[in-house]
């Protein structure tokens, strides 16, 4: 009897643990609290890159060379071609914008995902079914030597439909998608914070790995002219990616959406502006604060009172007309609000000067897509005979990023842990991203650099600047490798930090913010490039950036990102030692009582 006593205890022990929940409030897809054991972790993480490493291979194989089908499918000149992609690239992060709202106001993630990702799908299968009914006309045209004929209205309006679905399909499944697989892991749990942490690392390694390919063979394809097998390559991929993401329902982790973030925020201020006169209690346990575990505005956790932007902390003060109203049990959210909203309000304020600083290497970034290009088509394209395509050198850009992935996560965040004698997290997010700008300098520096050397080796007079240097295109590699370097610090810290420290009402949010970054960088960079060929174009000289790069001078352009980026790096250390870290109840300890999460240099 004592031996099936033990037997029945060790049964039931190990069905608890079996049966055990996430302690961070997610939901199975039926909305029960979700089991641990049966639900979220690697296994929906793994397929959830896969998926993203899919989608993004769909989505290059049809911007990377965007604007060559405008120039010889559908006859538009250069400039022309590079103001439509430049609209359609901005497009899709003003997408993520909207997926982002909808994901986590009323949606949630997966919906939202499903969603656009269906029609993502659509708008690629309308773009190569009007590739090979209406535009490759006629049949064999579309390569460099071969342009196509005229289009109908018809035609043009049914492919400009098919590529702003594509933009609206990626941009409102990109913010939600990083989220939703951080979702599946449990960060109040010691073992599976670590691999939420590290998933944001292999998310963007499987980023790059889809645009590796797509940059590099369906690439190829495209640019000879096959452009319908290059469409319907990615429609298939984003159809497999699609399928993949279904086939992990049973299994998927949920945080429930919590309502209108633009309301919350309204009633925050408005209720502080009523309130102006009013005198802050000395004890902030005197705050307006609800009971229970769920807290409205913020859909799970409270939030913590932070120091800082007094004047909201109105909001949250209970006047003597609020108490009568409390004793009628008939409280005006647009009267008082609570802690946690306001602290709300605050979290997002103080994320916005972080996000203004990592605009600036959005810009940097951005070279890599253009005047990297141009440079390297000045330079020596052969190798044994071989030609190099300018674009292609990315593609260390790429090999860099996966690198310094393994470098960062296996070597150096140890090494770091290690020095500070902790068992946590060797580098902070700020600290990370502090270090990407320090990269990034060196990065452009590196290009001015080969720029000089490559105007030395010119031929002044080349008409095309087409290989018009002796000097080698793979002296570019030193400056796509510390560009690849910076993304693993800059970018992957930049997802990070904004998933963590964004309320959890607004965690998709924080992502989109991630790309909207981006988007501002590009038109940032092309206002920068304006204004510097408007003062340096004066008494009739060629420009820092002419058509043909051996009369002009591309280096100074590079030193002077340089030396924007290196104030835009104090400015920043600025911001990261006055950033105050979200504190959520239950979870925040902080031994020097600041809350403050700062960039050591």
């Amino acid at each position: 009897m004592a031996c099936l006593n033990i037997f029945q205890e060790d049964s039931a022990k190990a069905r608890n643990e079996q049966e055990e929940c996430t302690f961070d409030g997610t939901v199975d897809r039926h909305g029960r609290p979700a089991v641990r054991a049966r639900t979220g972790t690697w296994v929906t993480g793994i397929l959830l890159l896969v998926n993203q490493g899919l989608a993004t291979l769909a989505f290059f194989g049809v911007g990377v060379n965007l604007v060559l089908f405008l120039t010889r499918v559908l006859g538009q000149d250069n400039a022309d071609a590079a103001n439509n992609v430049s609209k359609w690239t901005g497009t899709v992060y003003i997408f993520s914008l909207l997926g982002a709202f909808l994901s986590d106001s009323y949606w949630g993630r997966y919906k939202t995902c499903a969603i656009f990702q269906v029609i993502f799908v659509i708008g690629l299968v309308l773009l190569s079914l009007s590739s090979y009914i209406f535009l490759l006309k006629p049949k064999g045209c579309g390569d460099k030597d071969f342009p196509c004929g005229s289009h109908s209205t018809f035609e043009i309006a049914f492919f400009y439909l098919s590529i702003y679905l594509v933009a609206l399909g990626n941009g409102g499944y990109q913010p939600n998608i990083a989220t939703f697989g951080a979702d599946q892991f449990d960060e109040d749990s010691p073992k599976e914070s670590h691999s939420k942490v590290a998933f944001f690392s292999y998310f963007y390694l499987a980023l790059n790995l889809g645009s590796l390919f797509s940059n590099t063979i369906l690439g190829y394809f495209e640019d000879e002219g096959k452009w319908v097998l290059g469409f319907w390559a990615s429609a298939g991929s984003a159809i497999l990616a699609l399928i993949l993401f279904l086939f992990g329902i049973p299994r998927y982790r949920h945080f429930k959406p919590s309502g209108n973030p633009l309301s919350r925020f309204c009633r925050v201020f408005f209720a502080a502006i009523r309130k102006w006169k009013v005198e802050i209690p000395t004890e902030e346990e005197e705050l307006y604060e609800v009971d229970g575990d769920d807290c409205p505005g913020n859909g799970r956790r409270k939030l913590l009172h932070t120091e800082g932007f007094k004047f909201l902390d109105k909001a949250a003060v209970v006047t003597e007309n609020d108490r009568e109203k409390e004793d009628k049990e008939s409280h005006s959210s647009w009267r008082i609000c609570t802690v946690t909203q306001v602290e709300e309000v605050k979290c997002i304020l103080r994320l916005l000067p972080i996000w203004l600083c990592t605009i600036l290497y959005s810009v940097v970034f951005t070279q890599m897509a253009s005047l990297f290009v141009e440079q390297g088509a000045a330079m020596k394209t052969t190798l044994f005979g071989f030609h190099i395509p300018p674009a292609g050198m990315s593609s260390f850009d790429i090999v860099s990023v996966a690198a310094f992935i393994f470098i960062y996560r296996r070597v150096l965040d140890p090494f770091v842990a290690r020095l500070k004698g902790t068992k946590a997290r060797g580098l902070t997010e700020l600290q990370r991203m502090g270090i990407g700008l320090i990269i990034a300098i060196m990065a452009m520096v590196a290009a001015g650099i080969v720029e000089c050397f490559r105007l030395k080796y010119a031929q002044k007079d080349c008409p095309h600047c087409e290989s018009s240097s002796s000097m080698s295109i793979f002296w570019q590699i030193p400056q796509y490798v510390l560009i690849g370097a910076s993304e693993v610090f800059m970018y992957v810290g930049q997802l990070e930090f904004f998933n963590d420290q964004a309320p959890d009402g607004l965690k998709s949010f924080g992502s989109a913010l991630c790309m909207t970054s981006i988007s501002l960088g590009n038109y940032v960079s092309s206002l920068l490039v304006t204004i510097v060929m408007k003062f340096s174009t004066r008494d009739r000289m060629p420009g820092w950036i002419p058509s043909n790069l051996n009369k002009g001078h591309l280096d100074r352009f590079y030193f002077l990102l340089a030396a924007l980026t290196m104030a835009d790096f104090g400015v920043y250390i600025v911001c990261a030692k006055w950033y105050k870290s979200i504190k959520f109840e239950g979870k925040y300890e902080d031994a020097n009582g600041k809350g403050s999460d700062e960039v050591i240099v």
